[in-house]
């Protein structure tokens, strides 16, 4: 491959898919990661601020009793309550100062004379402000594999806040078995992502590896070997892409082999007139004194071959406009008043070779197609039938309506066709008898321009034995009449 075909890494279909597939996984990976502990998390909250809820209520319910809330009192009622597993435990009065603190371990009373002046502490924590104020206060938090609860109540005694209950939890087992949790889910991430990536590498690469054979295909078609062909693989799009790669292979080989058999033929039918006009012209360059009227057959000859080159010519440019140049702007034709016009044109023709021709132009048939083919159709159809004709033969003309359809048709009491060439006349250059064709001036093109003609245009052509001698040609078009709307509709 050159290197300007080379598809970069990271542009190629391969690692897209491949990504597109780790992007998806990757997605549900962090959402496996988090939503169930996440989940997690807020219910072991919630079940941890209702425990904690319901034990300072307890605790503040035995406290409502005392009228005023002393050190001794509070901690004769707290020691007669079980902590049920909490860190710490605060009691504050009105203003904060800490009466009970179970994180300090009792001391026996030192003699009356051994007394210090008593240490004041205070409960600076925002959860003991709010419920000084009357508020139920709440909060969790997990950190460093244990989750931490914290809960504050105020004290009321006959709607008067006489201090408040403040407790702390700290859960190291949950706090474990969430982290145990994150642990297992971040192992099933690996194990996925990596499953993932070698799925998506196998599938991208089986995916692609048709898509490069394809690329591959098409450029050996593009360098020429029309020959070559896919198999295709399965019954999924990629295998009706091959099919029809295959299906455009065959009409390129078609193609191509009309090309090189027409250049061909055309080369040959372009090389007679010219031999014949060089042989001529040297001949009269190189005899001496020759005979004035020798020298008018001759120059009679070589303009004989000059107006077939031309005819030539013409009717090659015709088809290469007909395979290159878009359908003219189409419009409603009545068939019979082009028809009239055309056998008008030709009946000098006819009159020369002794034919007569018998036209039967029905109205009203009206086709889309623009003019100037459609004359060119008939022009091309009655002259054949009046140059391969006998003398004092006839050429019948019709234009009639049959259904949906509007036919022309044009037979001849001619030499008329083998059966067995019927199926080629149409083809360029194909000639049932070469030495009467050239001698009548055809150059095997004029049939070919109909069929092509006709088909731009939607319609069909057809060639058959006329009984009982002479050939039919009929052309159909689809017949055209005035819509509702009053525009023109086909028919």
């Amino acid at each position: 491959m050159n290197n300007k075909n080379k598809v970069p890494f990271f542009s190629s279909l391969q690692v897209k898919y491949a990504l597109s597939y780790l992007v998806i996984f990757a997605v549900v990976l962090v959402l496996l990661n988090t939503y169930p502990v996440v989940a997690s998390q807020d219910l072991l909250f919630a079940s941890k601020r209702d425990s904690l809820k319901s034990q300072a209520a307890v605790m503040a319910s035995a406290l409502m009793e005392l009228e005023s809330l002393s050190a001794d009192q509070v901690a004769r009622v707290m020691n007669m309550l079980d902590s049920m597993g909490l860190k710490r435990i605060l009691v504050t009065d009105p203003a904060g100062l800490i009466l009970y603190d179970s994180t300090e371990q009792p001391q026996e009373e030192p003699a009356e004379e051994e007394q210090s002046p008593p240490e004041y502490r205070y409960a600076l924590y925002q959860e003991v402000v709010a419920a000084l104020r009357g508020n139920d206060v709440t909060y969790s938090r997990y950190t460093n594999r244990a989750f931490i609860s914290t809960a504050a109540m105020p004290i009321v005694y006959r709607g008067m806040v006489i201090g408040a209950i403040y407790i702390l939890e700290v859960d190291e087992v949950q706090g474990e078995l969430l982290y145990s949790l994150q642990q297992n889910l971040r192992t099933i991430s690996l194990v996925i992502a990596l499953v993932t990536l070698i799925m998506s590498t196998f599938f991208s690469k089986m995916l692609t590896s048709r898509i490069a054979a394809l690329l591959r295909a098409i450029r050996i078609v593009g360098e020429g070997e029309y020959g070559h062909r896919l198999q295709p693989v399965g019954r999924d799009e990629l295998a009706q892409l091959a099919g029809e790669f295959n299906q455009l292979t065959d009409r390129l080989q078609t193609t191509e082999e009309v090309r090189r058999r027409f250049v061909s033929d055309a080369s040959h039918e372009l090389k007679t007139p010219l031999a014949s006009i060089c042989l001529l012209a040297d001949s009269i360059l190189q005899t001496d004194e020759m005979d004035p009227a020798m020298v008018r057959d001759f120059v009679g000859d070589i303009g004989s071959e000059a107006e077939r080159l031309a005819r030539i010519t013409e009717h090659l440019l015709a088809l290469t406009r007909l395979d290159s140049l878009p359908v003219g702007e189409e419009k409603a034709v009545d068939v019979a008043r082009v028809t009239e016009r055309t056998i008008a044109r030709l009946q000098p023709v006819a009159d020369a070779a002794g034919v007569s021709m018998e036209p039967s132009l029905k109205p009203g048939c009206t086709v889309m197609c623009t003019e100037d083919d459609l004359s060119q159709i008939c022009f091309n159809l009655v002259e054949n039938a009046i140059k391969y004709n006998f003398q004092g033969g006839k050429v019948f003309v019709s234009v009639y309506r049959d259904g949906d359809q509007v036919l022309l048709e044009v037979g001849d009491t001619g030499v008329g066709i083998p059966e067995e060439d019927l199926p080629k006349v149409f083809n360029r250059f194909y000639r049932v008898d070469k030495a009467r064709s050239r001698a009548a001036g055809g150059t095997g093109l004029g049939l070919s321009i109909v069929r092509d003609t006709v088909r731009r245009h939607g319609g069909w052509v057809t060639a058959r034995p006329r009984n009982p001698e002479g050939t039919l040609f009929t052309v159909g078009f689809s017949r055209y009449v005035p819509g509702q709307d009053g525009r023109e509709e086909r028919r």
